[in-house]
C-alpha cells in the first residue's frame, strides 16, 4: 500500500463503513460471563493445545473475552473496533454478539493468515490508527499491546477513537509474566535478547516475537499509572484477565503483581471534553 493511510469515519447510518462491515445479528446463546477457577482451568488447556490447534484456542480465547468485554457494556449494535486483530477472530466473536466490528492491523499476511481477510478489515498502525476521532463505540484490544514499540501512544491513540462515554478494553501480557517472552519463556528471565539467541540455537530459526523489534517490555505498574493519569478517560477496572476475580487484590501488590497477574486487563471510559460521565457498572 502506497500513500498516506485514509482515516474512516462514521456519520450515523450512512456511514461509509457499512460497505466494509457485515453485520451479524445473533441471539448470544452463551452463559454470563463468570471469573471463576472453573474458566480459568478451561482457558489453560486451551493455551496449551495453541501449538497444535491455533485457531481452537483463538476462538475459544474470542468467546470468552468477548463474554468479559460485555460485563462493562452493551455490545449489540455497537460499532467496536478491534485493534491488531489479525485473521478476525475476534471480530468474529463479537459480530456473533451483535456488534457491528470491524479490523485493524499493521501485517497484511496477519489479516490474511486465515484466508481472506474479514469484511471490515483496514491496515494501519495500532500507534496511528486510521480511524477518525470518537468514532466508535468500544476500542478493544486482546494481547497488541505488547508487540508495539510505543504501547501509550497505542493506547492514547485507542482512547482517541473511542466517543465520550465509551469503552476502552486492553488486555495484554506483561513482561515479567511466566509467558512475557512468548516462546521464548521462561528464559525472557535472564533477558530478551539472550533468551531469543538461545531459542535461535535450539530451533535453527529466530523467534516469531523477537525482543526488541515485536515483542516489548510492558509492566503492569507502568500500564496503570498511565491509565491513572489520563484526564480524558478514567479508568474503571483492572484485573488479572486469565485468573479467577478473587485474585483481583494482587494488583495491589507491587512486584507480586508483574509476575502474578499472567496478563492484565485494564477497562477505561472516554470522557467529555469537561471529564463528566457515567461509569459502567462491572457485574
Amino acid at each position: 500500500m502506497s500513500g498516506p493511510m485514509p482515516r474512516i469515519w462514521c456519520s450515523g447510518e450512512s456511514s461509509v463503513m457499512w460497505s466494509l462491515v457485515r453485520v451479524v445479528a445473533v441471539t448470544p446463546s452463551t452463559p454470563p460471563f463468570r471469573a471463576d477457577l472453573a474458566r480459568s482451568v478451561r482457558l489453560l488447556r486451551a493455551f496449551r493445545a495453541e501449538q497444535a490447534d491455533a485457531a481452537r484456542y483463538y476462538t475459544t480465547l474470542a468467546d470468552d473475552t468477548v463474554r468479559q468485554l460485555g460485563q462493562y457494556t452493551s455490545l449489540r449494535g455497537s460499532l467496536v473496533l478491534d485493534v491488531g486483530g489479525g485473521p478476525g477472530f475476534f471480530v468474529r466473536a463479537l459480530r456473533a454478539a451483535g456488534a457491528r466490528a470491524l479490523c485493524v492491523d499493521a501485517d497484511a499476511g496477519e489479516l490474511a493468515s486465515e484466508g481472506l481477510p474479514e469484511p471490515g478489515s483496514v491496515l494501519g498502525s495500532a500507534e496511528d490508527l486510521p480511524i477518525r476521532t470518537a468514532a466508535v463505540q468500544v476500542s478493544f484490544s486482546s494481547n497488541v499491546l505488547e508487540h508495539v514499540g510505543d504501547p501509550q501512544r497505542m493506547l492514547a491513540e485507542m482512547v482517541r477513537v473511542t466517543c465520550p462515554g465509551g469503552i476502552i478494553f486492553c488486555a495484554f501480557t506483561n513482561w515479567l509474566s511466566p509467558w512475557g517472552g512468548h516462546e521464548t519463556s521462561p528464559w525472557h528471565y535472564l533477558g530478551g535478547e539472550r533468551a531469543a539467541r538461545r531459542y535461535q540455537r535450539r530451533r535453527g530459526e529466530p523467534p516469531k516475537n523477537r525482543y526488541g523489534q515485536g515483542l516489548y517490555p510492558v509492566s503492569v505498574a507502568q500500564a496503570l499509572r498511565w491509565a491513572r493519569s489520563r484526564t480524558d478517560a478514567k479508568l474503571v477496572d483492572a484485573v488479572p484477565r486469565y485468573l479467577p476475580g478473587w485474585t483481583r487484590p494482587l494488583l495491589r501488590i507491587p512486584g507480586a503483581r508483574e509476575v502474578f497477574t499472567w496478563n492484565l486487563l485494564m477497562v477505561l471510559q472516554r470522557l467529555a471534553d469537561d471529564t463528566s460521565g457515567d461509569s459502567p457498572t462491572r457485574r
